[in-house]
Order: C-alpha cells, then sequence, then structure tokens
C-alpha cells in the first residue's frame, strides 16, 4: 500500500463536529524525496523507495551517497519502500501529507516503547493469586509450574516466562484520520500510536 514516512509528535485532543472531545495523535509526516524507482522489467515488481530526514554526508557511507546521488537527493536518514504509487512519482521528486487528503483510515507502524525486562504479571497479565502457606514466602508474582519434571523434562517453545518487553515492530490498523494540516506537514490521527515522541513511523493508506 502506498504510504509516507513520519515523526511522532505528540498528542493532543481535539473537538467532533457533534461536540466530543477526541483524543488524537500529532504525526508530523514528510515531505518525502523519492530515492528509488522499481519497475518490474529491472526488479521483478513495482515500488519506490522514499527517504525522509536528511543527513550529513559525513554520517554516510559511499554505497549510501552513489546511491543518493543517482537520485540527485541529499543523503536521507531514514528509508522505506511503498508499493501501490504505480508511476504518480518520478526519481527525486517529493511527496507531502497530502496524498492523505482523501484517506478516511490508516495503518501505522512503529517501535513501541521498550519497558525491560518485565513478569508474568504485568507481560502476560497472570493473576498472580500464588499460595501463600505451607513454607512459601512471596509468591504472589510468581509464574509457577512450567513444566513436568520427568517428561517431557524439558521446557515447551513459546511458554509465558519473564522476558525483555516493548521495543518491537507494533502495527495498528484503522485510525481514522482527524485532519490533514498541509501547510505545517501534520497529520492527525484518532487515537494513540507506537513509540514515545519524536520516533519514526510509517503511515500507510
Amino acid at each position: 500500500m502506498p504510504g509516507l514516512i513520519g515523526k511522532k509528535i505528540g498528542m493532543t485532543s481535539v473537538f467532533s463536529a457533534d461536540g466530543k472531545n477526541v483524543p488524537c495523535t500529532v504525526i508530523e509526516v514528510g515531505p518525502c524525496v523519492v530515492t528509488q524507482v522499481k519497475t518490474a522489467d529491472t526488479d521483478g515488481y513495482e515500488s519506490i523507495q522514499i527517504g525522509y530526514m536528511e543527513k550529513k554526508e559525513k554520517s554516510s557511507v559511499k554505497p549510501e551517497l552513489g546511491h543518493f546521488k543517482k537520485a540527485g537527493v541529499a543523503p536521507m536518514r531514514h528509508l522505506a519502500e511503498f508499493k501501490g504509487f504505480g508511476d504518480r512519482f518520478k526519481l527525486g521528486e517529493k511527496i507531502t501529507v497530502n496524498i492523505f487528503n482523501d484517506v478516511l483510515y490508516v495503518d501505522v507502524v512503529g517501535i513501541s516503547k521498550g519497558k525491560g525486562f518485565q513478569g508474568v504479571v504485568k507481560r502476560h497479565g497472570f493473576s498472580g493469586v500464588g499460595q501463600t502457606t505451607h513454607g512459601q514466602k512471596d509468591r504472589l508474582r510468581a509464574p509457577g509450574s512450567i513444566g513436568a519434571a520427568s517428561y517431557p523434562a524439558k521446557v515447551f517453545k513459546g511458554m509465558r516466562m519473564g522476558g525483555q518487553m516493548g521495543n518491537g515492530r507494533v502495527t495498528v490498523q484503522n485510525l481514522q484520520v482527524i485532519k490533514v494540516i498541509p501547510e505545517h506537514n501534520l497529520l492527525l490521527l484518532k487515537g494513540s500510536v507506537p513509540g514515545g515522541k519524536g520516533s519514526i513511523l510509517y503511515i500507510e493508506k
């Protein structure tokens, strides 16, 4: 699906036409630059690669510099590939938030906030009500048994246990587009999106 790269600015709320206070996320979307056009003849499929946020040349390796020089654009910090644009945009052309003017719903992909090592109560929603009698102590948030001792004498893959929580790729689908503000490259979406302020997001139609 066609889309763009953006940056999460923060959250706010707006009033709808019927007077309801709607929480929404403010995202700075683009402008993005077309850095590569892939066709069925040369690559086997059709898509375009877009770049977001310029960076200094000294921060790029030589293959990257050659790639951007071929497109005639400055080095970009973030790259992504989207299908569905067809032949609407050419190499080096800018794409703005205006492509979402007639869109009602979008999907947002981002990296969720990292929460470090967490136990089973927080990570998996265990009830945490363990037995505290017969010699047991401080067992309220313990996971309990994770398998039999004799057979199969192993812990099955996928067992819900404590571990790293968050800091993973998350997709939120069908977020309603509240408003598009093209003069500031802003997109207002109903509800929340993954990641903290300043995190990079991929917005797809």
